[in-house]
């Protein structure tokens, strides 16, 4: 993804298209949407529908194209209403001279008109007609009424056109429009970069009913993983057994076992920038697992466990490394173990807590951590995980921009 478009990430773009030949154009403006990270859905009016196929559009944008503002199926999952709300931005490309003509005198007489009455969100025209109807002064007049309102007029160029006509009328291209929407969104620290983080415990199987786990709530992954999208980054959560929901906007993958956790976070490894280990991982399983469960026939039960493999170690060693960051869950000793870990696994950044402390680690919803990096350590202390994911990502982000050592 070009720097350009990387406010784009996470963001949900409601695509409107209105009749005119420019409609094609607004394919490859919604994979390049999708290309930046961005969400699209796309509403078509019924004469945009006679230019281009609603299902072109759904296989491009990866969802079903809205056409009906009375559409039972609509009603009965996203309305028209949690629609106009979901949109971080509405962009309608292109623009008829009809379409800003209602527009201009407040009209929802249509799905698109009623969203964008109905929205919040930002509103731009990307306007494409016969440059003679540009020209007429009642156009003008309701363009310049609608940017009274506050819409964004993006467009239109000049040039040759459909019809056999020059001048001004022609729609913006593509990745034209693409750079204008992100200049909408402000840069977060992360914006334009992938970030993978592990969290909650993991269970390793004794037999069918039965398993060795800890008592990680995965809180502070999920509060990671939140606040890396809130600075712009695009999320995948692997995420072992926990009772949260996934942050909204955040990519869920679900894996129960350390090997299967390891698994999932390999097959990431082409598409992250930063791992982030917040997963309390088993460090042993054992060696067999009863295929049926074991019945209850003596006083005593052995087991023998062996080493589980070490996610971090082994992403902080892959030849497609990310900037890598292990947590240190201690009991005492909390800097020496931190450091070591640390220096041992060739880790960037480890965040370290003492779990021995009342009110904090797991299970709370508060923690206390210190930030150990090559340059140094930074104590963070009491707050809520929420509160303190945000300020480990700020940390994280200076930590990508310093210069090598």
């Amino acid at each position: 993804m070009t720097q350009s478009l990387s406010t784009l990430a996470n963001k949900r773009i409601l695509l409107g298209l209105t009749g005119g030949i420019a409609a094609y154009k607004s394919a490859e403006l919604t994979r390049a949407f999708k290309k930046a990270g961005a969400e699209v859905r796309v509403v078509l009016t019924p004469a945009a529908a006679e230019f281009i196929t609603p299902l072109t559009l759904q296989a491009l944008s990866g969802n079903p194209v809205h056409q009906h503002i009375l559409d039972p199926e609509a009603e009965a999952g996203m309305g028209h209403i949690e629609l106009a709300k979901w949109a971080d931005l509405i962009l309608v490309a292109p623009a008829s001279a009809d379409f800003i003509a209602r527009m201009a005198a407040g009209m929802g007489n249509d799905l698109l008109t009623t969203l964008c009455l109905a929205s919040a969100a930002p509103i731009a025209i990307a306007p494409a007609m016969n440059q003679a109807m540009w020209r007429d002064a009642r156009t003008q007049s309701n363009v310049a009424q609608l940017s009274t309102l506050g819409m964004h007029i993006w467009g239109p160029d000049e040039g040759d056109q459909a019809c056999g006509d020059n001048g001004p009328g022609r729609m913006f291209e593509p990745n034209q429009l693409a750079k204008l929407s992100a200049s909408i969104f402000s840069s977060g620290a992360l914006s334009g970069l992938r970030v993978c983080i592990t969290a909650g415990p993991t269970r390793e199987a004794i037999d069918p009913v039965r398993y060795i786990s800890n008592h990680s709530s995965g809180k502070m992954g999920y509060a990671l993983a939140e606040a890396a999208m809130e600075a712009g980054a695009r999320v995948t959560l692997i995420s072992g057994p926990v009772n949260l929901n996934c942050p909204d906007r955040v990519q869920r993958i679900s894996a129960n076992s350390a090997q299967q956790m390891l698994d999932t976070a390999l097959a990431q490894m082409d598409q992250c920038d930063i791992f982030i280990a917040a997963a309390a991982v088993a460090d042993y399983r054992p060696v067999t697992v009863a295929e049926q469960k074991i019945k209850k026939s003596t006083d005593e039960i052995t087991l023998t466990l062996v080493k589980n493999p070490d996610i971090v170690a082994t992403i902080a060693s892959h030849p497609q490394r990310p900037f890598t960051i292990g947590f240190a869950a201690e009991t005492e000793k909390l800097l020496e173990h931190a450091r070591g870990k640390l220096e041992r696994k060739k880790l960037d950044m480890i965040i370290a807590n003492d779990v021995a402390q009342q009110g904090i680690g797991f299970n709370s919803d508060d923690n206390a951590v210190t930030v150990v990096t090559r340059h140094g350590e930074q104590n963070l202390l009491l707050a809520s995980k929420t509160q303190l994911a945000r300020q480990l990502i700020a940390l994280i982000a200076e930590q990508i921009n310093l210069p090598s050592a």
